[in-house]
């Protein structure tokens, strides 16, 4: 999958120093959140489509922080223009 830019990002998020297959992830973020755009590839879409799961990495060291993966657009339901929450 492929990071893609949205028109709600306020903030790039530059890659970790020496980390070379990183690029720059464009986010949201309003201090509680911080949200970003992914488009799979077409191949990746086959592949989901038939039921292969969507995998989540997070370069963090010894914890998981709380992430959520979702295809719902977070400023669709959201009468105030905001994200609303998972």
């Amino acid at each position: 999958m492929r990071p893609t830019r949205f028109p709600q990002a306020n903030r790039t998020l530059a890659p970790p120093q020496g980390m070379d297959n990183c690029e720059p992830l464009s986010v949201y973020t309003d201090g509680e959140f911080c949200i970003s755009r992914w488009k799979p590839t077409w191949r990746e879409r086959l592949a989901m489509l038939f039921g292969r799961p969507a995998w989540l990495w997070v370069v963090s060291g010894w914890t998981q922080p709380p992430v959520m993966v979702e295809t719902r657009d977070p400023w669709a339901a959201s009468p105030k223009g905001g994200p609303s929450g998972g």
